[in-house]
């Protein structure tokens, strides 16, 4: 049961970055409009999301016992979004105002957001070099 979810896994993955190579390639070679562009990366977004919320809840119901490290990791994830919001600024300039309509409420949102990015990247590279130097000491 497994090795086949795999297989249908991995030709849905096949298929989804098809999917979003083929409109990238024909917007750079101007065959694309930008608003269809956007369209097909807002498709792919709602895509992406469905499957992120679908696979918890179907590895959830598969085996019930990772709920525990389910609710570990959301509560790590909240942890790390509230401390990025908390080093995020909202100071705005005159012309980020004027120009791009930034507020202070949406510039304390994306420094929130690459704070949050930051964070992970970081931790990330940690724990790769976490494992590396574990591997060597056994």
């Amino acid at each position: 049961m497994k090795d086949k979810i795999a297989n249908i896994t991995r030709w849905i993955l096949i298929l989804l970055l098809a999917v979003s190579v083929i409109p990238g390639v024909l917007f750079y070679v101007d065959m694309l409009d930008t608003d269809t562009f956007l369209n097909i990366a807002k498709m792919l977004l709602i895509v992406a999301v469905a499957i992120m919320i679908i696979s918890p809840v179907y590895g959830l119901i598969t085996n019930p016992k990772n709920l525990v490290k389910l609710l570990i990791s959301l509560g790590l994830i909240v942890v790390i979004v509230f401390i990025g919001y908390s080093m995020a600024g909202d100071a705005v300039s005159e012309t980020q105002e004027v120009k791009f309509g930034l507020t202070q409420t949406s510039s304390k949102m994306v420094g929130t957001g690459l704070y949050v990015t930051y964070i992970a990247f970081g931790l990330t590279v940690l724990s790769l070099l976490y494992s590396s130097i574990i591997k060597i000491f056994k």
